[in-house]
């Protein structure tokens, strides 16, 4: 039995951003038990440990030395290898060289009474001490990020300056090389309250070590302590904290000992809206508000500190300087916006450049403008309402060139309809300038009334349109404006809301925009990948709900464009495939038993004279079955269309079993065939039934 013993890993590092510091936690997972494996180097199970200033791998039950190993390769046949004398050929050459083998030491061996050349390679064991250097020196290399940074006076990249290693096998330190250092077994704490060094005796210590130098060494473990420390402000402000998933999972990675204070602001900034007072908290400091049972903001917010928890006083006065001078930044922008209509900003959006090719976001406001009259004209909302369709279109952009906009910028739209409000502009449209962003991501709710609808898909539709038609299209995972997600929110608008408009003239119109606008660029060949951009994204969200890949091309297959239109199609077929096996027997059945047989080129032109009793009554149910579908598919009644078509699997039967389709008669036999051919067409417009039939 193999002797093992506990290995211990730890880079250590200058603070590496949150983000990145979970992402690499995540590939430590992977990458240490496969570079483990590579080598056959046998191990227990893979603990993984980060904090902002470090990653750690504390593997157990690490064998002291690999397993010696028989490798056995077979070759080509012996009568190949060998020719007729005897001597190699090249085959057996290249075989033997290909494994590190003299000919000579090919083996002969009869397998199934043909004789085959062999390679039999040891593999002796190897002391896992001597492995890891490599090994290790190969897991720092394997991490990827987003940006590296080299320093010192080598060449190598990591995100942030590697500024120790610990690298022990049990208690005997593993030399691994990197940017300069050598692992050793001293690690460092707490930046401020313990930095060490710490000397790690043996592998099994290093995380308790770690843990005694006011460092908390896991993500779960850090937010733990940060929930607890926010449950007890709860208790002791009688205040309710709000702890967005993204900004939590920043905290948790910025500091290594996080401690909850509570801090306060004056409650005079409370008249600036509440949106922009959050923003300057969680997106600039990464403060956490706290909100009075009512769910209004108080003036009470929360810190998470990674500084001495003995210093709480002068930690928190710190903070709340912090926070009082970006509070007074966004209340002195508010105030100076509100001095000016939000609609005088309107021309200074010839300021901001939305594309270099598509000028600015005022030329981006008229087209919007524009496009949102488009779509009422062809959804036929009521005069009304597209007039405030067309005020929120033309104010929806105009905060982005004021100062608190500009200054916190995540609040677009929010103080647009703020300063909307105190310009007079209609309640409807104010709420449509705060929302047409929407959504902003998946599951993100869309706007709420048709005003701020209206407006959103003209704004998403025009930026997708526009950046197709100058070549900006998303490439393979490099989408920088966006376009997949904002092709998502229309989808999302589009099916929420069932508004009566065709997105495929939608984009038509947009399109015909930009010709006007003077933008030139091939219409058919930019039209065709905007549809196929969209129809790619329903796709995709088909086959997320479930959807089977064959259910979608099948209903592809009938030239359908519009995406909404795919997706009710598709769900119908689907349900009629799952929730209903007999209906949808009948009509694979159906199809295949026909399509199996027909010749497109015949046509369908059959003689009705000509036809037997039995192909008369095929006859009449084609016909039935063909208005049923025009009539079903008009109403957007998928569902009355499959069961029309499920109704014909009888009479098709009944003309199999009675009658001989590939007559002698060469005229009887087309006749017959014409017949078939329009019981197929029937299915057209419907779904190609031959792909699914299959199964």
């Amino acid at each position: 039995m193999t002797a093992t013993a506990t290995l211990a890993f730890e880079i250590g590092t200058e603070e590496i951003p949150a983000f990145d510091l979970k992402r690499a936690t995540e590939q430590l997972a992977e990458l240490v038990p496969a570079a483990l494996d590579a080598v056959r180097i046998p191990h227990g199970d893979v603990a993984i440990y980060t904090s902002p200033r470090r990653l750690v791998a504390v593997v157990a039950d690490v064998a002291e030395s690999t397993e010696a190993l028989e490798e056995v390769f077979r070759g080509p046949a012996a009568k190949i290898a060998f020719d007729e004398a005897g001597a190699p050929t090249k085959a057996a050459i290249g075989f033997a060289r290909g494994k590190g083998l003299d000919v000579d030491a090919l083996e002969r061996r009869d397998e199934n009474g043909t004789e085959y050349v062999y390679a039999v390679r040891q593999v002796p064991a190897q002391k896992t001490a001597e492995l890891l250097p490599e090994v290790l020196r190969g897991v720092i290399d394997g991490i990827s990020w987003p940006k590296s940074c080299r320093w010192g006076t080598t060449s190598e990249m990591f995100s942030r300056p590697v500024r120790w290693l610990v690298a022990l096998l049990g208690s005997e330190v593993i030399p691994v090389q990197y940017a300069g250092l050598v692992a050793g077994n001293t690690t460092r704490g707490h930046r401020f309250l313990a930095p060490g060094p710490h000397e790690v005796p043996c592998a099994d210590d290093l995380i308790g070590i770690i843990e005694g130098a006011y460092v908390v060494p896991t993500q779960a473990a850090r937010e733990a302590r940060i929930r607890e420390g926010v449950a007890a402000a709860e208790a002791a402000t009688g205040y309710r904290a709000e702890l967005p998933a993204k900004t939590l999972t920043e905290v948790i990675n910025l500091s290594e000992y996080p401690t909850v204070m509570v801090g306060t602001f004056d409650e005079e900034f409370l008249k600036v809206p509440e949106e922009i007072i959050v923003d300057a908290m969680l997106m600039h400091q990464r403060y956490f508000p706290l909100y009075d049972g009512d769910g209004r903001l108080t003036n009470k917010f929360i810190v998470v500190s990674n500084g001495d928890p003995a210093r709480e006083a002068t930690i928190i006065d710190g903070n709340e300087r912090v926070v009082a001078a970006r509070l007074y930044d966004a209340k002195f922008f508010y105030e100076e916006d509100l001095k000016a209509p939000l609609e005088s900003y309107v021309d200074r959006l010839d300021e901001v450049v939305f594309q270099e090719a598509l000028g600015t976001m005022r030329d981006k406001t008229a087209r919007v403008v524009k496009l949102s009259a488009r779509i009422t004209t062809q959804a036929g909302i009521e005069r009304a309402e597209m007039r405030d369709i067309a005020r929120a279109a033309y104010l929806a952009k105009a905060d982005l060139v004021t100062g608190a906009v500009i200054e916190f910028t995540s609040v677009q739209g929010i103080m647009g309809s703020y300063y909307a409000a105190a310009a007079g502009e209609p309640e409807r449209v104010a709420r449509a300038i705060a929302e047409h962003y929407r959504p902003r991501f998946s599951g993100d709710a869309i706007p709420t009334d048709i005003i701020g609808q209206v407006v959103a898909l003209s704004d998403k539709i025009d930026t997708i349109c526009g950046l197709f038609a100058v070549g900006q299209a998303p490439t393979g995972s490099s989408d920088p404006f966006a376009l997949r997600r904002a092709a998502l929110g229309v989808l999302a608008i589009l099916e929420e809301t069932g508004l009566p408009i065709s997105l495929v003239e939608t984009i038509d119109a947009s399109l015909i925009i930009y010709r006007e606008a003077g933008l030139q660029f091939d219409n058919a060949a930019v039209r065709r990948e905007i549809i196929d951009f969209f129809i790619t994204r329903e796709k995709v969200a088909l086959r997320d709900a479930g959807i089977e890949a064959d259910t979608i091309d099948a209903v592809l297959a009938c030239g359908i464009e519009e995406p909404i239109v795919l997706a009710r199609r598709a769900r119908a077929l689907e349900a009629a495939r799952t929730e209903d096996r007999q209906v949808f027997e009948d009509l694979a059945t159906a199809f295949a038993r026909a399509n199996n047989l027909r010749e497109v080129r015949l046509g369908t032109g059959y003689k009705t004279a000509e036809l037997t009793e039995v192909e008369r009554a095929l006859d009449a149910a084609i016909a039935q079955a063909e208005e049923a579908v025009a009539e079903a598919l008009s109403a957007d009644c998928f569902e009355d269309a499959i069961a029309a078509l499920a109704a014909l699997r009888a009479p098709i039967d009944e003309f199999f079993d009675t009658t001989m389709v590939m007559d002698d008669d060469p005229e009887v036999r087309a006749n017959r065939l014409k017949l078939l051919n329009r019981f197929a067409n029937a299915f057209a417009h419907v779904a190609d039934f031959s792909v699914m039939a299959k199964k």
